[in-house]
């Protein structure tokens, strides 16, 4: 019912920018106030373009993607109109060389392609400003619609195909957001995420967490909305877990003596869970740790690396290894090391280290793992990397880089994400890395709720 009363208030609201892209067959008939009328329907017409309607939105940015979706949604409809209305014009012009219902003297086919000439100038303005804002506004519609939109925006019925779509997609990350956005707010003053400790966020391997682009998506913003203090790992991209530990250390202490706090919480995805299990095993900072928390980590290593490594000639590594580290020099590393960090994944180096490298009891260790449940979880190259592990994963399964059974540590909790259907979690997934809203996962409710476990288990 809801959709039904949402479609109409659409369609009346339409209704005035037909009459105006038909203006010059209205201007046909004999009308009281035409200027009048015309000077209205121009009014109306950019007000729908140019003001947004902010009741609807929780934020600035929520209402340019509120208003792109109604332009997008008054263009389809106004097109699929337009469609029986020239139909009718031209019927009636049929009609009357068959000498049925004789049509009026001046609707002729010059005419008609005139007045669908100002149509469609009306109709551009509506796509136009709609897909600008969604561009501008929207996370989650695909570049490659846009790229489709590109190519086929001057193909009646594919690109009505192509606009609807982007208009569905935007309309439901409009009402997931605002949601979300209503949620923090009516929580806004239990502050969940307020835990005792300050956070740091533990990024994996191949990435950096503190430039530009937030290895962490939309986690980190959450999560202070709801009161965390969150800081970042900073180590580099690629190093042997030994050096990543060390650089994880002097961050460590850097938290410390900038909170005044006695310890931190430690959220660690991936590699980043091991460089953190080495500070506190090996660097004495065991005392520092309230919590660690690791994310899809290969505690027992990637057999997949093992196989690589293995397969793949010495002077192929190498050279890889030369252009990665010339590649993340300019973004900042000074001294990457691309083979240690991969070699430090291997199962035969994770025997070696799980005995060296225990988690100190007085630390609360717990551990999350995802799951990709098909190919099509997620784009390349993970669901080139979930088939090829489907050699190593056994039957628990994999989210693309690392097996369920590498994830855990022999007693401590294991929490094993596993939404139904056939998206599945990935790697990226579990750290929002495309910033993507999943139908039956939160990514970022659910390090809300991580957070506020912790706030209630005192730490």
């Amino acid at each position: 019912m809801k959709k039904i009363i949402l479609f109409l208030a659409d369609l009346l609201s339409a209704v005035p920018l037909l009459l105006l892209g038909n203006a010059l067959i209205l201007w046909q008939y004999e009308i009281k106030y035409k200027i009048i009328i015309l000077l209205f329907l121009i009014i109306y017409y950019l007000a729908v373009l140019f003001l947004p309607e902010r009741k609807q939105a929780q934020s600035r940015k929520l209402a340019v993607l509120s208003h792109g979706i109604r332009l997008i949604r008054q263009g389809c409809i106004c097109s699929v109109l337009q469609i029986f209305i020239s139909g009718g014009q031209v019927s009636k012009i049929l009609s009357g060389h068959m000498m049925i219902t004789p049509a009026p003297d001046w609707l002729n086919g010059s005419l008609i392609l005139e007045n669908l000439l100002i149509f469609l100038v009306m109709l551009a303005g509506l796509f136009l400003g709609g897909v600008l804002r969604t561009v501008i506004s929207s996370k989650q519609v695909k570049p490659i619609w846009y790229l489709l939109l590109i190519l086929f925006w001057w193909m009646p019925v594919i690109n009505l195909i192509v606009f609807h779509h982007i208009g569905r997609i935007a309309r439901q990350e409009f009402y997931f957001e605002r949601a979300k956005a209503e949620l923090d707010l009516s929580r806004e003053e239990n502050q969940i995420c307020r835990t005792k400790y300050p956070v740091l966020m533990v990024h994996g391997i191949f990435f950096r967490d503190w430039q530009i682009f937030n290895y962490w998506g939309r986690i980190p913003a959450e999560l202070r909305r709801n009161g965390a203090r969150i800081f970042y790992g900073r180590q580099q991209s690629a190093q042997s877990i030994e050096k990543s530990a060390k650089e994880l250390h002097q961050q460590i202490h850097a938290v410390l003596e900038q909170t005044g706090a006695e310890k931190i919480n430690i959220i660690a995805h991936s590699k980043g869970g091991l460089d953190a299990r080495y500070a506190a095993a090996r660097l004495g900072d065991a005392p520092y740790i309230a919590s660690l928390t690791t994310i899809n980590t290969p505690h027992h290593g990637c057999a997949w690396v093992d196989d690589l490594l293995q397969k793949i000639p010495v002077p192929v590594q190498n050279w890889l290894d030369q252009k990665y580290q010339k590649i993340f020099q300019v973004l900042g590393d000074t001294n990457p090391a691309f083979l240690e960090g991969v070699r430090d994944l291997t199962e035969q180096h994770s025997i070696r280290f799980n005995q060296e490298c225990p988690v100190p009891e007085e630390i609360f260790c717990q551990c999350c793992m995802s799951q990709m449940n098909s190919a099509s979880s997620a784009p390349f190259p993970l669901w080139v990397s979930y088939l090829y592990m489907k050699n190593f994963d056994g039957t628990a399964g994999n989210d693309g880089l690392v097996t369920i059974d590498s994830a855990r540590l022999d007693g401590k909790d294991f929490r094993l994400i596993t939404p139904s259907g056939k998206r599945g979690i990935s790697h990226g997934d579990i750290i929002d890395l495309n910033r993507e809203n999943l139908p039956e996962f939160d990514v970022r409710e659910f390090y809300a709720d991580l957070l506020k476990d912790l706030k209630q288990k005192g730490f």
